[in-house]
């Protein structure tokens, strides 16, 4: 199954429990894809000692699980993508959810 999880929130435990989830899909054999959205983008700069967002997201990618950041929400913020979060579009993430089986959104 593939499985595309959006998060658009800047929420740490909130962002911290989509990549959880996003790791235990990847460990259950699924495929995943994060898109983050946005507040969503600023993820690795809210990741704190309780919740180490950036430690979820580097275990997802180092299992071969893909993010994917929007661009212009990163413009917005005045920031650049990030090795972890690399710059993406709207169709990127129209391809994402167009091959989905299931979408969540955080």
């Amino acid at each position: 199954m593939k499985m595309a999880i959006v998060i658009s929130t800047n929420d740490a435990e909130t962002s911290w429990n989509a990549f959880r989830f996003a790791n235990f899909c990847l460990g259950k054999n699924e495929q995943a894809k994060v898109f983050l959205i946005a507040k969503g983008v600023e993820a690795e700069q809210v990741s704190n000692s309780q919740f180490n967002i950036k430690e979820q997201m580097e275990k997802f990618v180092a299992a071969e699980g893909e993010i994917l950041a929007c661009g212009t929400c990163f413009k917005i913020r005045n920031s650049n993508g990030t090795e972890l979060c690399p710059l993406s579009n709207m169709n990127d993430l129209y391809e994402m959810i167009n091959e989905a089986d299931k979408i969540l959104c955080f």
